[in-house]
């Protein structure tokens, strides 16, 4: 069968016609990298995605990479359809220029807010304006009171030694090995479950079944991610139509919201028996019992799921991260040992067991553990329990580097790549170095904010700074005193692409009685 000349020129068109979609392709993405400086590529249409579904399993990485080589700052654009673009920084006078000095002009925003809305709500963690306002006075008041942190104090001790430790013997008994990672999640949401609710979540009872509040909270925190990886062409018709993941996150924050509520209108029900709450310290009680308005129990309930998603992550990846470092570096692992033994040692004789025999540090001593605070503070820099945080441009503006953003636009500050710049901590900055933390006085350093942005800074500073190193202290030194924790061999210990910094496949470790003379 012979070709025409008609079928001939029409082959030849198509040929021109792909040739030329093939060039203008090619020109595209030139003219997308020439415009884009040292950015990443900035594909026609998907903009960034492709670059970042094709380093997916290495994203914080290859974003400190892209980072370092565009200078610290670069723009980016999503898909089209979706409408995100803007910046995204790790420059320290960025970032206090965002959350400090023009406050006002880079909230949460709405990109940020309506992701989280249905499992927030209103929540201080999702708030702006007024409203967010309005709860951080609350917060700053209650937390702070003496009540407050002598309350949280003793919750913490009580979990970790009638649960925790408890748990770790069993483990060694069984001389079987165990999820580290998992365990310390369980036990802060235990706690911050205790300390905002005045409830036990029962989390850290491995021998009976997980509430329903639990793995509900757990699944809509991991389902409310999806929604920042994909558009909202996406994910709200999934949403409207109740398909896929929405539909299950709808039935997730169900079972959370219907927990906080009933927590909330049984606490209400008992204040109006008594009159008074005057006998509970956890946060709901002391917002309900001391308010001069009153508070509606929505209000309420959002405020605490904030306080408890916030609670439950920050602290139990940060100690996470913080055992396999100190398990990597023995010399340090020594040094906090010596420094617990000294202070130790300094007590009387009749201060240093509990009644049942058991060691029980107190917040003084506690305070003088100026080497673990540093160590602590040193895992917090190289792995941040948020990696990275977003901002929503409300006018134009003109950030100190120069860089351009418009109203609408999002500014994305990678906290993660931060420790890994040598212009922001020297050229040990991938080193493990403790002793980057404490001056030659001996006293810790207390770093720039915003060069160390892990709890935030600005108006916006993280409340629980203070409880977070005290929980983080309390459970490091009560389980090293007693354990020789050993990561077992073969694990790929990575980040999991999340908000929050946890381990794709959590911390197999295996633990074993310390013996007295091996400390040192």
């Amino acid at each position: 069968m012979g070709f025409s000349s008609a079928m001939i020129l029409n082959w030849l068109h198509f040929w021109d016609v792909a040739l030329a979609l093939m060039g203008l392709f090619i020109f595209s993405c030139l003219l997308q990298r020439f415009t884009n400086k040292n950015g990443p590529m900035l594909w026609p249409v998907l903009g960034i995605t492709p670059s970042i579904f094709l380093n997916a399993h290495t994203i914080y990485d290859w974003a400190t990479m892209a980072l370092i080589k565009a200078g610290g700052t670069f723009h980016y654009k999503g898909v089209w359809f979706g409408g995100s673009h803007g910046i995204i920084t790790l420059d320290p006078s960025n970032i206090e220029y965002m959350l400090k000095t023009r406050f006002s002009n880079f909230p949460k925003g709405k990109y940020y807010r309506e992701r989280f809305h249905d499992l927030l709500g209103d929540g201080i963690f999702n708030a702006d304006n007024e409203l967010w306002k309005e709860q951080r006075r609350l917060a700053t008041s209650e937390m702070h009171s003496g009540r407050f942190v002598e309350y949280s104090f003793f919750s913490m001790q009580e979990l970790v030694h009638k649960k925790l430790l408890k748990l770790m013997e069993k483990v060694v008994v069984s001389g079987c090995s165990i999820d580290l990672h998992e365990v310390l999640l369980r036990f802060t949401f235990d706690n911050i479950c205790s300390v905002a609710l005045g409830a036990d979540s029962g989390c850290l009872d491995l021998d009976l079944p997980q509430s329903p509040f639990v793995k509900a909270f757990e699944e809509a925190t991991e389902l409310t991610m999806f929604r920042f990886m994909v558009p909202p062409f996406v994910w709200k018709p999934m949403k409207l139509f109740g398909i896929g993941f929405e539909k299950r996150l709808k039935e997730a924050t169900k079972i959370v919201h219907y927990f906080a509520e009933n927590t909330v209108k049984d606490r209400r029900g008992e204040l109006k028996r008594l009159g008074s709450l005057k006998d509970r310290f956890d946060l709901l009680s002391r917002l309900m019992d001391s308010e001069k308005q009153h508070f509606s129990d929505k209000f309420l309930s959002d405020f605490c799921i904030s306080f408890i998603l916030a609670g439950r992550d920050t602290s139990s990846v940060g100690l996470a991260w913080f055992f396999w470092l100190v398990q990597k570096h023995p010399e340090v692992e020594n040094k906090i040992l010596k420094e617990i033994n000294e202070i130790l040692g300094q007590r009387q004789c009749t201060e240093k067991e509990s009644p049942d025999g058991d060691t029980v540090f107190t917040v003084e001593e506690l305070k003088k553990m100026v080497y673990l605070q540093a160590v602590l503070s040193e895992s917090l820099r190289l792995y941040p329990p948020v990696p990275i945080d977003i901002k929503e441009v409300v006018e134009d503006d003109v950030f100190p580097d120069g860089s351009i953003v418009k109203k609408g636009a999002r500014v994305l500050y990678c906290i993660y790549s931060m420790a890994r710049m040598e212009s922001i901590w020297g050229q040990d900055c991938l080193q493990f170095k403790p002793e980057r933390w404490i001056n030659n006085d001996g006293e810790l350093v207390n770093e720039n904010q915003f060069k160390y942005a892990v709890f935030n800074g600005g108006p916006r500073f993280c409340l629980g700074k203070k409880f977070a190193y005290m929980q983080m202290k309390v459970v490091a030194a009560a389980t090293l005193l007693r354990y020789e924790v050993k990561v077992v061999e073969g694990q790929n210990v990575v980040p999991k692409m999340t908000t929050t910094l946890y381990m794709q496949n959590g911390l197999l470790v295996s633990l074993k009685p310390r013996l007295v003379t091996t400390i040192v």
